[in-house]
């Protein structure tokens, strides 16, 4: 078969194929057209799950009447001229493919009037034939009309799903785009019912209410903010609480430059910020918008502009993980003490580009009581005392004699209050000035001794203590091999191990805070977990699982009893330690009844 050129209809319908891959693609592509004619209103309806019609009506700038023949026109836009504009482009759409595509596979309609004529014109075009301009009445604005979508492509009207099933895309989508611009109203309807209404907002604060009804109430009550910046670069949001998350990843929302998209790199550095506090095989939920100067992105990177590339996405990464990991640092105790009412404001957001965009030449930097005492047991609560050093603690109070109660301590300084019994050798049992406060003493010494570990880590090497005689373990060779592949994590950890043979390990050093009569069992539970599939584990590289780990069979399990000193011990380390609401599982360390809930369970006051 011989080379030709192909005809401008089929090419048309070639570029379709990727531009418009179900209805909910051309309601994508007509909002963003509205958003970057100015509009401050727009209206979608739909009718038959967007094949029988999507309408998009907005009060834009409108089009002239005689540039409507070029704006169904193949790579006709108003929005670059030179590769210059294209490097630094801020508008979302920019190919002129989007009109063309929908024109040449549906019956397609556009209305519209620009701000500076005198009455509106019509253009209409369907599968691709000659456009037919007609003058008509319309307010200022543009309305699309798109009509029997893919009645002229059999192949590809196959494909598309049932009416529920495609106008829930299409609700989905127009959920996502409503949370880029706050400043904006969106309406949505499905013949005569209204799928969402979000009204325009302005001031600072108001955006709650539309995460409420777009993300949920129970985010929007709960969600931490974030607010940082770095250089030419900016992240804010609201990032949920790893308490509330989901088995599945449908509530991520990431908007660059104002721009909807699913990129992998940004997807990962939120995963790694939450690797320590979320529970295996569950998702966070977040609404997070990245600004920075246009010319440090590739927006043109994705066939529907839904990835982007990033000049220096390394440093991109990093500065995502580590803005995101020192919000979520700040879920202790005393910040979460008081929910957040559902109406409390939050930093304002720049989901889209406002004013002059920060210079790409800026550098990019990153912030970075007395008592009983038992061995091995938690220490008494000293801001000067180390979490590990339980054997120097001596008891000070007369043998025999009663464990007094701590004094009562307020909210505001103390929110996890003071103990008064442990429950099942499980729970701590706390008193609040509003309430009560459960805790899980393992899940939460678990989080005290992880934090610790890694502050001692980031300083230097573990201290650690030479045995007399090597502990050994005998292994498969394939995990003595995997083992000794992470050795120098295991160093940082304290620990000195090597290969006996084939299939044993020796461990000839061990961190100083391990009491003497636990190392062996804390060593060989260590050594079991670890030779797991690392794949499963629930942190992110051999350094975090070694101190994860050790960690976890290091504190404090169900059924050792403690004295009220060294509850309420724990109870304050866990005010001073971050990320203490979660354990390194990401299970909820403690929790809350105030008094008005307690009275509810018996009915007082009514």
């Amino acid at each position: 078969m011989p080379i030709r050129v192909l005809p401008g209809e089929l090419v048309d319908q070639i570029a379709a194929g990727e531009v418009i891959e179900r209805p909910a693609s051309v309601v994508k592509e007509l909002i963003e057209n509205a958003l970057d004619a100015g509009a401050s209103r727009i209206e979608i309806d739909i009718e038959r799950g967007g094949t029988g019609l999507v309408r998009v009506r907005d009060d834009g700038r409108g089009i002239e009447a005689q540039e409507l023949p070029l704006a169904v026109a193949r790579h006709a836009t108003s929005k670059i001229t030179s590769l210059e504009d294209l490097e630094a482009v801020t508008t979302l759409g920019f190919r002129g493919e989007a009109l063309p595509s929908i024109g040449s596979v549906s019956r397609l309609r556009i209305l519209s009037r620009n701000t500076s004529a005198d009455r509106g014109a019509e253009i209409a075009i369907a599968g691709g034939g000659e456009p037919q301009l007609r003058p008509a009445a319309h307010p200022t604005g543009t309305t699309v009309e798109v009509r029997d979508l893919f009645f002229n492509v059999p192949a590809r009207r196959k494909f598309v799903k049932s009416d529920a099933t495609e106008l829930g895309h299409i609700a989905r989508l127009v959920e996502r785009l409503a949370l880029s611009r706050f400043d904006v109203s969106f309406r949505l309807r499905h013949g005569a019912r209204v799928l969402l209404d979000a009204p325009a907002l302005d001031g600072e604060g108001t955006e709650l209410s539309r995460l409420a009804k777009v993300v949920g109430a129970e985010f929007a009550a709960g969600a931490v903010a974030v607010s940082h910046a770095a250089g030419p670069v900016m992240l804010s949001g609201w990032a949920g609480l790893p308490t509330r998350s989901h088995a599945q990843p449908d509530q991520q929302f990431w908007f660059v430059n104002g721009r909807s998209v699913r990129d992998r790199l940004l997807m990962n550095a939120v995963r790694l910020a939450y690797r320590d506090v979320l529970y295996h095989g569950r998702h966070p939920a977040y609404v997070l918008y990245l600004t920075l100067d246009p010319k440090l992105v590739d927006v043109n990177a994705h066939p529907g502009k839904l990835e982007v590339r990033f000049r220096d996405a390394r440093q991109i990464h990093e500065f995502v993980f580590r803005s995101l990991e020192r919000a979520l640092a700040a879920t202790s105790p005393e910040a979460s003490a008081v929910p957040a009412a559902a109406g409390a404001a939050l930093p304002p957001i720049h989901g889209g580009w406002r004013g002059s965009p920060p210079s790409a030449n800026e550098p990019l930097a990153f912030a970075g009581a007395p008592g009983e005492a038992r061995a091995p047991g938690l220490p008494l609560y000293s801001p000067s005392r180390d979490p590990w050093a339980i054997a120097a603690l001596v008891a000070e109070a007369p043998a025999g004699s009663p464990t007094p109660l701590a004094p009562r301590l307020t909210d505001e300084a103390h929110p996890l209050g003071t103990a008064i019994a442990q429950l099942h050798g499980v729970y701590i049992l706390a008193q609040t000035e509003g309430g009560l406060v459960l805790v899980d003493m393992h899940a939460a010494h678990e989080r005290v001794l992880y934090e610790k570990l890694k502050a001692d880590r980031a300083r230097g090497p573990v201290p650690s203590q030479l045995l007399l005689e090597p502990l050994t373990a005998e292994l498969k060779p394939h995990e003595l091999e995997m083992l000794l592949e992470q050795r120098e994590e295991w160093a940082r950890a304290g620990f000195d191990i090597d290969a006996l043979s084939e299939t044993h390990l020796a461990l000839r050093r061990v961190p100083a805070f391990l009491p003497a009569a636990e190392i062996p069992r804390i060593v060989k539970a260590l050594v079991h977990d670890l030779t797991l599939d690392a794949d499963t584990h629930h942190l992110e590289g051999a350094a975090d699982r070694v101190l994860g780990t050790l960690a976890c069979r290091s504190a404090i399990h169900a059924h050792r009893k403690l004295t009220l000193p060294e509850m309420n011990a724990l109870l304050r380390q866990m005010e001073e330690t971050e990320r203490a609401n979660q354990c390194n599982h990401g299970r909820p360390t403690w929790t809350r009844l105030t008094l008005q809930q307690l009275d509810q369970l018996f009915l007082r006051g009514r």
